[in-house]
């Protein structure tokens, strides 16, 4: 195997690999510590496109984990970032909450429930079965379908939950329309996230805690992949996979000698 080049870039998945149900896991502020004292470019990745990354920063700075804004990369960024290199200035029907909301606000588009360009499906606490009759038919009249990310279930601590890749499912059952996922297996949102480093993949690596999404995505985008295992994908889990990450390691604070 060709030697890789060093890493002068990190992406990291947030849940599971820096937090567990609202705990910092230990090492993963001198992690994160390290990588803004050496400079190196960073992004601290999720799936979740509820929260802003100014709500995320705030969140994240209460568990002593000092993340900033521009360091935050979410399935909603990567969304935004998609439909406005597709269709500038469109239109969306959106299901979600307001780390969606803002993003396509951001960029320009009008929020809209009148022939939208697309639905756009996202994460939140409350779907609701009169926003999925109107995506339904909105997507039967025309509208493109477009999710944040795949996940079928979300973390709680009273256990999973239904999540944008089931609440998608029900959707395609009724329209026999599958959506584009934006988010994380999709590379998409890697690459994107590369870019808004202006970072290389040969000389970046990814940290998750999930074989079939963090793993695979980094895998996909070019990158160095690193496994921990503190969140999802158990050891025994590795070699049901037919790719491997580049490393397994117990925990992020294996990696801070490594930045």
């Amino acid at each position: 195997m060709a030697e890789r080049k060093p890493i002068e870039s990190w992406l990291t998945d947030m849940d599971g690999v820096l937090i567990h149900e609202g705990v910092p896991i230990p090492g993963a502020d001198a992690f994160i510590k390290k990588l803004r004292e050496s400079g190196k470019p960073f992004l601290v990745l999720t799936n979740n496109s509820i929260y802003t990354p100014r709500d995320l920063h705030a969140r994240l700075s209460r568990m002593g984990l000092d993340v900033p804004i521009e360091n935050i990369w979410t399935s909603a960024l990567a969304t935004a970032k998609f439909l406005d290199d597709q269709r500038p200035g469109g239109s969306a029907y959106v299901i979600g909450e307001a780390g969606l909301t803002t993003a396509l606000h951001d960029i320009g588009y009008i929020l809209t429930d009148h022939e939208p360009d697309y639905v756009v499906l996202g994460e939140t606490r409350t779907y609701s079965f009169e926003a999925m009759t109107k995506a339904v038919r909105l997507i039967l009249g025309g509208a493109r379908f477009i999710c944040t990310n795949p996940d079928e279930t979300g973390p709680s601590a009273e256990g999973p939950l239904p999540a944008t890749g089931a609440v998608a499912a029900l959707i395609t059952q009724a329209t026999g329309r599958k959506p584009y996922f934006a988010g994380k297996p999709n590379p998409l949102m890697m690459r994107t996230g590369l870019n808004t480093l202006g970072a290389h993949s040969e000389t970046s690596a990814m940290i998750g805690d999930r074989m079939d999404t963090d793993v695979l995505a980094g895998m996909e985008a070019g990158m160095q992949t690193f496994l921990v295992l503190t969140g999802l994908t158990r050891p025994e889990q590795v070699e049901d996979f037919p790719y491997r990450p580049s490393q397994v390691v117990d925990s992020i604070a294996e990696l801070v000698d490594r930045v």
